[in-house]
């Protein structure tokens, strides 16, 4: 294993540090839990945004503490869920007011330690909901999508969450919108070669030289199946009709779309691909309002990449447009 560390014991707290350096002053480390980051900048009465998970993912999910997106983020180890205590600091940290809603992939030892994080925040009457995110479409059939794991797909809605709350929806309104922009979120995803879990050395799945893992997850979990790798064309095809049935039933002809690099994945690949889904896109009538390319959630340096298509409504598409900015996330609606 070839990597850039100090040490096992420090992985986590070495990259804390360099990440506060980085982002000079706007962000803070709670004292009661070191694995909890903040904004500086509060708002009174605004609904608080926390978002969380394993790290070995960056940019997701510090990379997303920022103007009009998360407030606060709990910290796990690699690909583990921050604990329950470090999930109500993060509430407490976030709470400006108005209550809180806690964003994060669909995992269970995520659900399990932010439901017990809630729960703690509740005991010193704070209010805070969760929604777990749920769009790798290859991870369960449609009609068991609360069991989907959640992947890029978390980026567009932790966007649309944290603009409502900051255009001053209630607690209640953030959370609706969370679900409706959770309902109309698909992605899917390939590999071509692991990543290296910088704890303990291992892979996270082998693969011959010549074949790909069809749908994926982003901690190696096995995919639909194990397929001889093929030209941009056939896969990017073969993707987006896993997930074309499932767009269309949501009635909007309007999207937005996320070409996510794993970790290793050149910007060369990635655009190959976005031009293989907008030509999909743009021969079944769809309007595609916004692109992003980049690698938003990784698994160190795994080849690959996801899809995600969301289909928006207008009020979707408004919260989207909010100007936000981060360490790894910026839009400005006129750019």
């Amino acid at each position: 294993m070839k990597k850039i560390l100090n040490s096992k014991e420090t992985i986590i707290d070495d990259l804390i540090a360099g990440f506060i350096a980085a982002e000079n002053g706007r962000v803070a480390q709670s004292d009661q839990n070191s694995r909890v980051l903040y904004r500086n900048k509060k708002i009174a009465n605004k609904v608080g945004i926390v978002s969380g998970g394993g790290s070995g993912h960056e940019p997701l999910f510090l990379g997303l503490l920022g103007e009009n997106l998360v407030d606060a983020v709990a910290i796990g180890n690699i690909f583990a869920a921050p604990t329950p205590g470090t999930v109500c600091e993060a509430i407490k940290q976030a709470d400006q007011g108005a209550g809180v809603v806690c964003l994060f992939g669909n995992y269970a030892g995520d659900v399990l330690n932010f439901d017990m994080g809630v729960d703690l925040a509740a005991m010193e009457d704070i209010l805070a909901i969760n929604i777990p995110i749920s769009d790798d479409v290859a991870s369960a059939p449609k009609e068991l999508k609360a069991e989907r794991r959640g992947i890029a797909g978390d980026l567009f809605v932790i966007k649309e969450v944290a603009a409502a709350a900051a255009k001053g929806y209630s607690l209640e309104e953030c959370v609706r919108i969370g679900k409706e922009a959770n309902e109309k979120i698909f992605s899917i995803g390939v590999g071509i070669a692991s990543g290296t879990n910088p704890m303990n050395g291992k892979k996270n799945f082998d693969l011959a030289e010549d074949e790909i893992e069809f749908g994926l997850g982003i901690h190696g979990e096995p995919g639909i199946e194990k397929m001889k790798i093929v030209g941009a064309e056939e896969l990017t095809n073969r993707m987006y009709d896993v997930v074309k049935q499932e767009v269309e039933e949501t009635g909007e002809k309007e999207v937005i779309i996320c070409i996510n690099g794993l970790g290793s994945t050149t910007c060369l690949e990635l655009y190959i691909v976005n031009n293989e889904v907008n030509k999909r896109l743009i021969s079944e009538g769809y309007t595609i309002h916004d692109t992003l390319i980049g690698s938003v959630c990784t698994t160190q340096e795994m080849a690959g990449f996801s899809i995600t298509i969301q289909a928006v409504t207008s009020e979707l598409k408004e919260l989207y447009d909010l100007d936000a900015y981060s360490s790894c996330y910026f839009h400005k609606e006129d750019y």
